[in-house]
């Protein structure tokens, strides 16, 4: 069964940093194009981060450039987002999202483009 879960959502300060993994089973990233995605109450989900391939390039959003990074480790099927300087408007669902093959340029950015997806994993930032 495909499956990807996500973890490490939580309730903390701006200014805070925090790290969600995203673990993949019932297939190999090797050969996906992963990608995280948010959602925040009444808004559209966005793309937040994504490898294009096993080997490729990493992209951001604006809004979270510097702040965040994307790191994917194959051998273990996660995927991670370590996420710095954490701000109130970074509150949303985050999602994990898969797609076979290469990702080129911003068609990462596309929800539909993507094979698979985890539940999410809420992440409120708040004082």
């Amino acid at each position: 069964q495909v499956q990807l879960v996500e973890s490490g959502g939580g309730l903390l300060q701006p200014g805070g940093s925090l790290r969600l993994s995203c673990a993949a089973s019932g297939f190999t990233l090797d050969y996906y194009a992963i990608a995280w995605f948010r959602q925040a109450p009444g808004k559209e989900r966005e793309g937040v981060s994504c490898i294009t391939s096993s080997i490729g390039s990493t992209y951001y959003a604006d809004s979270v450039k510097g702040r965040f990074t994307m790191s994917r480790d194959n051998g273990k099927n996660l995927v991670y987002l370590q996420m710095n300087s954490l701000k109130p408007e970074d509150t949303a669902v985050y999602y994990c999202a898969a797609k076979r093959g290469v990702l080129l340029g911003r068609r990462w950015l596309r929800s539909d483009e993507y094979d698979y997806w985890g539940q999410g994993t809420q992440v409120t930032v708040s004082s």
